[in-house]
């Protein structure tokens, strides 16, 4: 029996994290074209946005309970203890289907020790938060130290995030028909943030990409002046030149030198677009990762 910590590909974390730490991830589900995808798996970041930019009809679905049992079934024939950290519930149902199948398996294996946590995160965020749980349990940190801290770490991890173009939020219901026009004609871009409930939401619009990029660091900044003490993630929609623009900033302006960097995957990029652009960092020093080199 083991200690396993398990997560989607909502995550968005880096390969070299997933590789590192053999990390379980279950894929999500995406629908290109009436043909059925699993991120991760069968599109890849750079294919999905390729398709996005040639006009593909793109919507996404979350793991239902079905595809959780199936992954789930694996640990319990194992007789393994799980923690399964997930897509935020103030994004996806995710949540929902998993204690699903986790009370479906129960039937069959009773002694199942899965534990389900909502990340209330997104992106690069939420894969923080599994990254810094992965750390804690290389650092000899037990199942009930590591819950303990993904609660405290998912209140403090912040997101800010902008995006290149109005269309998809449109698309998505987020933006009135009459809030593109205007936002198209006058070249606003909106700054968006997760929420306590974990969910996005626009709080300031600005005029211009280079200017919404310049707000996002200096509202990273605004939250927590001392960035230059953590890893600093950036995820990115496709968009490796504006990626480095913020990494530069957040450099030359806040000493920040360790980050981790990442593609949006299909889960959020579906609903903004290519060129989405997203900081995230917490708040505030984390009293469980002093324990270890982060």
């Amino acid at each position: 029996m083991a200690l396993k910590i398990i997560t989607d590909s909502a995550a968005d974390l880096p390969d070299s994290v997933k590789e590192k730490y053999h990390l379980h991830v279950i894929p999500t589900p995406v629908t290109i074209d009436g043909t059925d995808y699993f991120d991760g798996e069968t599109v890849f970041p750079k294919e999905f946005y390729e398709k996005q930019r040639a006009g593909a009809d793109i919507s996404t679905y979350h793991i239902n309970s079905h595809m959780f049992e199936e992954h789930f079934r694996l640990f319990a024939e194992e007789g393994d203890q799980v923690i399964y950290i997930c897509f935020s519930t103030g994004l996806a149902g995710t949540m929902n289907a998993a204690l699903l199948a986790r009370k479906q398996l129960l039937e069959e294996y009773p002694q199942f020790d899965l534990t389900v946590l909502d990340s209330k995160c997104a992106a690069l965020g939420f894969g923080l938060l599994v990254y810094y749980a992965l750390r804690m349990q290389e650092c000899g940190a037990n199942k009930e130290e590591i819950i303990r801290a993904v609660e405290y770490h998912k209140s403090h991890m912040k997101h800010v995030f902008t995006v290149a173009t109005l269309e998809y939020l449109y698309k998505g219901g987020r933006l009135s028909r009459t809030g593109k026009m205007a936002g198209d004609i006058l070249n606003i871009r909106p700054i968006l943030e997760v929420t306590e409930e974990g969910s996005l939401k626009a709080v300031e619009k600005v005029r211009g990409r280079n200017h919404s990029l310049a707000r996002c660091v200096e509202r990273a900044a605004e939250k927590n002046p001392d960035l230059r003490n953590q890893i600093v993630g950036i995820c990115h929609g496709d968009d490796y030149e504006s990626l480095e623009k913020v990494k530069k900033m957040l450099e030359e302006k806040y000493g920040c030198t360790r980050f981790m960097e990442s593609y949006v995957g299909c889960a959020i990029g579906a609903h903004t677009g290519t060129g989405i652009i997203g900081i995230v960092f917490l708040d505030e020093i984390s009293p469980y990762l002093t324990r270890c080199t982060v």
